[in-house]
């Protein structure tokens, strides 16, 4: 069973487990990848880095189990 979505998934656990995940953030100006390697943290810090409010975070992980779902 794969692991739930939520702000405190690890961008690397994500990616291992969702390969499309790196597209999927990185379409919405989340660079999840450098230098082939994931970047470490959770997607919560991630997002927060690119100032994502808490809303939009919330949306992100809605949209991302959705998509995951697939």
């Amino acid at each position: 069973m794969k692991p739930d979505i939520n702000h405190q998934t690890l961008v690397e656990d994500l990616v291992r487990e969702y390969p499309f995940a790196s597209r999927f953030l990185s379409d919405r100006g989340l660079q999840c990848i450098i230098c082939g390697e994931p970047v470490w943290g959770t997607l919560e810090e991630l997002a927060l880095d690119k100032n994502f409010t808490e809303q939009q975070i919330s949306q992100l992980i809605t949209d991302l189990k959705q998509a995951v779902s697939h």
